[in-house]
C-alpha cells in the first residue's frame, strides 16, 4: 500500500539548527523572476546556477510555535511522576511546545508569502500556534500574520511587514507545462535552508485522494520540510507549490506532488483580498465511473462520472439530473479523471446556468443546471450516507444462495419485512435473504437484509425478475449488472456486480 504523506518537517522544540545560505537580498520593485531563462554555453550542459541566484532570496523559511496539550498516562499510578518533574497531578494534561518547519515564497515586494496550510497549521489534536516566523536566506526573521487559509486545496496566504522592497517571484502558467518539461525546487528539507533540487515533470493532473487534486508530479528530491516551496520552470517562474510526497517511509522515493499554478493562483488571489473561497455545488454524490461499473452499463470507462443520488432541493435536483445518471461533460468540459465532476462544477460562478451533458438509459441528454454554493464540510457530512448495523444475523449458510450468477437468493418484499427493515412503506423490491460470499456480489459487501430495488435500471420485485435481467446482461456480452440497493439507514445506492464465470 502506498501513502501520500504532507512534507512539513515537524520537530520538537530545542536543538533545531537551521542551516541559511548567503544571497544577496534583490531589491526593486522588479519580479526576481522577470525575464529570466536558464543559458547553455556552447559544448556545455544547462546550469542553473545564474537563475537559481536569482530565485533563491525570494524563497523563505517557515517555522511555528505550537503549544500540544499532553495528557499523563500514568496519573493516578505509583508512576505518575515518570512522565515529568510535577507534572500530570490529578490527571491534567500538560502544555508543552512543539515547533514545525517549512517552506514558502514571497510573492511581492510588500511581503505577502503563499505557503501551504499544513504548514502553519496545528500539528496534532489540542494543538495551538502560538506564533508563525518567516526567515529569509539572508537570516532576517519576520513575525508573520495569517492573511487566509484553504484548507480543501492545502494553501495559506501569510503577510509579513518590512521597512525595505522585499524580493519576489511571480506565479507562471502551469497549463503549459508538458511531461518530461525540466523543473527546479527550492525548499527547507530538515531544516535545510535554500536547498536546491532539479527533475522533470513526471505526470500531471495527478490525484491522491482529494476533491479537487489535480496535482503536478515530479521526481525533483521534495522532502519533508519543503512543503509550500515553490516549483519553477526553466524561465523562473512558479508553476507549483510542493505539497506532498508518496513514500512507504516519509522520505524522497522520486515522487513528489506540486500544487500546479493554475489552481493556486486565483484562490491566493481571493485569500490576498481577505475573501473566503467560494465554490460551486449542484447537489450530487457520485462514484467514478470504473471498469465494474462502466460494464454494468455498457459504458467506456474513466468517460464520466456515475450520479448515486441527488440532494433534494439543489441545482441538480432542479435540473432534471437523477440517480443513475452518467454525467459526462459541464460546461463544455469533459468529465474524466484527470478533469473530475467536483473540480469542474467548483470552479464554476455561483449563479452560473450550465449545460450539462448526460448519459440515461444509454441515450444523450443536456440539461441546464444553477450553481449552487457548496456547503460547510459539516452540512455535507449530514448528507453522506452513515454506516449502520445490519437488522439480523448474517445468514449461516449464504452459500445456498440460488442465484447462479451472482450468487445472491433473494425474496419480495413484505409490509412485515419492510416495517422490520425499517424502510419505507411504499418500497417496492426484493430483500437479499442470502450471499454467497465468494462472488463479487460477497466481496463488495451485500448482505443479508439489503433491498434490491432495480437491475440493470429495471425495477425488480421477484427473484426471478432479477433471473431475467442478469440474462439480459450476459446476452448483450456485459460482464456485470447494475443494482440499485438500499439498506436500513441510507440512501439507495448503485452498485455494479460482476457475474460469476459460468
Amino acid at each position: 500500500m502506498r501513502y501520500a504523506y504532507a512534507i512539513t518537517g515537524a520537530l520538537l522544540l530545542g536543538g533545531t539548527a537551521i542551516a541559511v545560505t548567503t544571497s544577496s537580498n534583490v531589491g526593486a520593485q522588479v519580479a526576481q523572476n522577470e525575464g529570466l531563462q536558464a543559458a547553455a554555453p556552447a559544448g556545455a550542459p544547462v546550469s542553473l546556477a545564474d537563475m537559481v541566484e536569482k530565485l533563491q532570496p525570494a524563497v523563505v523559511n517557515i517555522s511555528t510555535k505550537q503549544r500540544v496539550k499532553v495528557q499523563n498516562p500514568f496519573a493516578g499510578t505509583p508512576f505518575g511522576d515518570l512522565f515529568g518533574q510535577g507534572q500530570g497531578q490529578g490527571g491534567q494534561p500538560q502544555t508543552r511546545q512543539a515547533q514545525s518547519l517549512g517552506s514558502g515564497f514571497i510573492i511581492s515586494a510588500d511581503g505577502y508569502i503563499v505557503t501551504n496550510n499544513h504548514v502553519v497549521s496545528a500539528g496534532a489534536e489540542g494543538a495551538s500556534v502560538d506564533s508563525i516566523t518567516v526567515t529569509l536566506t539572508n537570516k532576517e526573521e519576520y513575525p508573520a500574520k495569517l492573511i487566509g487559509r484553504d484548507a480543501a486545496t492545502d494553501l495559506a496566504v501569510l503577510k509579513i511587514e518590512s521597512t525595505k522592497p522585499l524580493p519576489f517571484v511571480k506565479f507562471g502558467d502551469s497549463t503549459k507545462s508538458r511531461v518530461g518539461d525540466w523543473v527546479v525546487a527550492i525548499g527547507n528539507p530538515f531544516a535545510l535552508s535554500g536547498t536546491v533540487t532539479a527533475g522533470i515533470i513526471s505526470a500531471l493532473h495527478r490525484g491522491t485522494g482529494g476533491s479537487y487534486d489535480k496535482f503536478i508530479q515530479t521526481d525533483a528530491s521534495i522532502n519533508q520540510g519543503n512543503s509550500g516551496g515553490p516549483m519553477f520552470d526553466m524561465r523562473g517562474n512558479v508553476i507549483g507549490i510542493n505539497s506532498q510526497i508518496l513514500s512507504p517511509s516519509g522520505g524522497n522515493v522520486g515522487i513528489g506532488f506540486a500544487i500546479p499554478s493554475e489552481q493556486a493562483a486565483p484562490i491566493v488571489d481571493t485569500l490576498r483580498k481577505g475573501q473566503a473561497i467560494k465554490r460551486g455545488y449542484l447537489g450530487v454524490q457520485i462514484s467514478p465511473l470504473g471498469e465494474d461499473l462502466a460494464d454494468s452499463l455498457g459504458l467506456a470507462k474513466n468517460r464520466g462520472e456515475f450520479v448515486q443520488g441527488v440532494e433534494p432541493g439543489k441545482g441538480a435536483e432542479k435540473a432534471g439530473i437523477k440517480a443513475g445518471d452518467v454525467i459526462v461533460s459541464v460546461a463544455g468540459q469533459e468529465v474524466s479523471p484527470d478533469q473530475n465532476l467536483s473540480s469542474i462544477v467548483a470552479s464554476q460562478p455561483i449563479g452560473a446556468r450550465v449545460p450539462i451533458v448526460l448519459l440515461r438509459n444509454g441515450q444523450r441528454q443536456t440539461v441546464t443546471a444553477v450553481v449552487g454554493e457548496r456547503p460547510s464540510e459539516e452540512e455535507l457530512n449530514s448528507f453522506a450516507p452513515q454506516q449502520d448495523e445490519d437488522f439480523s444475523q448474517q445468514d449461516n449458510n449464504p452459500g445456498q444462495a440460488t442465484q447462479q450468477s451472482l450468487g445472491i437468493s433473494a425474496i419480495p418484499l413484505t409490509p412485515t419485512i419492510v416495517r422490520q427493515l425499517g424502510i419505507p412503506a411504499d418500497t417496492r423490491g426484493i430483500v437479499i435473504t442470502a450471499v454467497d460470499g465468494s462472488t463479487d456480489a460477497g466481496a463488495k459487501g451485500l448482505r443479508r437484509g439489503d433491498v434490491i430495488i432495480s437491475a440493470n435500471n429495471q425495477p425488480v420485485a421477484t427473484q426471478a425478475q432479477l433471473d431475467a435481467q442478469v440474462k439480459a446482461v450476459a446476452a448483450q456480452n456485459r460482464n456485470a449488472i447494475l443494482l440499485q440497493v438500499l439498506r436500513r439507514g441510507q440512501p439507495a445506492t448503485f452498485l455494479p456486480v460482476r457475474l460469476r464465470d459460468k
